[in-house]
């Protein structure tokens, strides 16, 4: 012991430590519960049988009945879409935001600062913002769509079966805006400025800088934003929650709300922990994607 001690306070084990700590961590906090919920997928789970761990196995029996749900393919099809529309939405505007404080004009640190306010504020708070905005009998949406001339009568827009899902899209891309905005700046940023006077004395015009100097040169940034949007879109809960609860009739549902739907509301714990493994493999692979664009990074 007293080796073992020795070899830690003279630095010769300190990084072991430093490994060892968080590594237990992780496992504790999420390794376990991560192996327990695949346990749980291949298992009867119900209320009465939660408590214990020793329960009847049904095998692949919680996949099969899952995907022969009348319900599944249009939820799976629900969250392609809002991850699609979220992330495709979010890195536009950022990008868009992005390139037009990359000008640095007066106050433009002020400015890009408020933008943050979406960012920090908890999704419930969101969604409660977006409750009034969307709402069709005195919202503000429906007002300025009105006032503008786009439409010419109310669009409800978290009871209409056909804008439901767009309504917590239009939320969640609000909410993660700045999100990107902050990172592709930041990597706007590490771009050097004399690539631009070069080119620009070679007569390349705007779109040309920007298609062979900005976007090869952000692809490291652009990937890792691509995989957190995905990683963060697929935990998102509580805009769902506050805005249309999943409906109507499963026009807004995803998967990671139906996970919920399942465990807590409808007590089939064994088919939301199917759910959340199959979430979990394509929160992988975009874990992956993000280790795989910030690599160099690391090792420069």
């Amino acid at each position: 012991m007293k080796r073992v001690f020795s070899s830690v306070t003279d630095g010769r084990g300190f990084d072991l430590v430093l490994v060892g700590v968080p590594f237990t961590f992780l496992l504790a906090l999420a390794g376990l519960p991560l192996l327990y919920n695949i346990l749980m997928s291949f298992q009867e789970v119900d209320m009465f049988s939660l408590a214990s761990v020793i329960r009847p196995f049904v095998g692949f029996k919680n996949y099969v009945d899952l995907f022969t749900e009348p319900e599944t393919i249009s939820i799976l099809k629900n969250t392609v879409i809002f991850v699609v529309g979220s992330i495709a939405g979010q890195f536009l505007v950022g990008f868009s935001l992005a390139l037009f404080f990359w000008i640095n004009f007066p106050g433009a640190s002020w400015l890009r600062g408020l933008f943050l306010v979406s960012w920090v504020m908890p999704g419930l708070v969101v969604g409660a913002i977006w409750n009034w905005i969307l709402s069709g009998d005195f919202g503000v949406l429906n007002f300025l769509l009105q006032q503008t001339g786009l439409v010419n009568g109310n669009i409800f827009w978290r009871s209409d079966p056909n804008f439901s899902l767009w309504a917590v899209i239009l939320a969640n891309i609000w909410l993660g805006t700045s999100f990107n905005m902050i990172l592709l700046a930041t990597g706007l940023a590490a771009i050097p400025a004399d690539l631009y006077e070069a080119a620009e004395m070679d007569g390349a015009n705007a779109w040309q800088r920007f298609w062979t100097i900005t976007l090869p040169m952000m692809r490291s940034t652009i990937g890792a934003i691509i995989a957190l949007g995905l990683i963060f879109t697929l935990q998102q809960f509580d805009l769902f929650a506050a805005i249309t609860d999943g409906g109507p009739n499963n026009s807004s549902n995803v998967a990671q709300y139906w996970a919920w739907d399942l465990s807590f509301r409808q007590y089939d714990f064994g088919k939301g922990a199917t759910i959340s493994v199959i979430m979990t493999v394509f929160v992988m692979f975009a874990a992956t994607v993000y280790v795989r664009s910030t690599r160099h990074e690391v090792r420069g």
